[in-house]
Formats: C-alpha cells, structure tokens, sequence
C-alpha cells in the first residue's frame, strides 16, 4: 500500500467501543504503540473491525501537534506519543519534525510545523517531545 500519509501503521484491532453514530477502535501497532480512532459506525462495520482484526492507521503529518512538557493528561486529545526529536528539516516556511517514540517501540511519527514553531519550542535533535493527534484524525483501514 501506498500513500501520501506521512504516518502509517499497521496493527491489529484491540477494542472496539460502539455508538450509534460512531464507534472508538483502539489499534495496537507492530511497534507497540496504542492509536485510538474514531470512526462512523457504518465504516466500522463494513470494514469488519474488531479485536484480532489486522488493520492500519494513517496519520497526516499536518494533522500532528507537536508540544514539549506536556503530560498525556493535560491534553483532550487520545493519542499523545512521548518521545524523543530524531530530526528537523527546515523549508521555507514550514518544518517536518520527527519524533521517535519512547520505549522500545522503534516507531516515529513526522508532523508539519511552522518554522516560527520549531524556534519557539526550541526544537532540536535528542530533545524530548510529544506528538499530539486527535482520535478523528486517524484514517483506519484493512487489507
């Protein structure tokens, strides 16, 4: 599978939360990472979703925040990744920052930021940061 997601994981289905109108499945990544999405109940169901289920998440980088002394708890969002900033390369007006996940996950997560951004938090290579996406960003999908 190819995509211009910058973000792609695959996994396997742990739970799925229904509702009338949407249901919360929880992924487990190859790497160990736990992504939450949420999705209409109608896709949940033709796409077969449920625990035990392979699937993958996309995440577009533009859709990541990236925030430093942040706890999980402090934020609404499902999915907050702590980590460590692997690389930061600069355009000319935005920047792509990647984060390897903590632990011994192995996964990363790229987002797009301004280059005003990356300045003000002080962004840089081997320090400590957490990437940031709302469940309703994640794209789910099976083979």
């Amino acid at each position: 599978m190819q995509t211009s997601a910058r973000n792609q994981f695959a996994g396997e289905v742990t739970a799925v939360k229904r509702g009338a109108v949407n249901d919360e499945v929880t992924l487990r990544t190859d790497d160990g990472l736990e992504i939450v999405s949420i999705v209409t109940h109608g896709s949940a169901t033709s796409l077969g979703l449920a625990p035990g289920k392979k699937a993958f998440a996309l995440v577009k980088a533009s859709s990541v925040i990236v925030m430093v002394d942040v706890e999980k708890r402090q934020v609404s969002a499902r999915n907050c990744i702590a980590g460590t900033v692997s690389a930061v390369t600069k355009g000319a007006v935005n920047s792509e920052v990647t984060i390897s996940a903590g632990g011994t996950s192995g996964a990363s997560i790229a987002a797009i930021i301004t280059n005003e951004s990356v300045e003000r938090l002080g962004l840089a290579s081997g320090q400590s940061a957490t990437a940031i996406f709302k469940a309703s960003s994640v794209i789910l999908g099976v083979e």
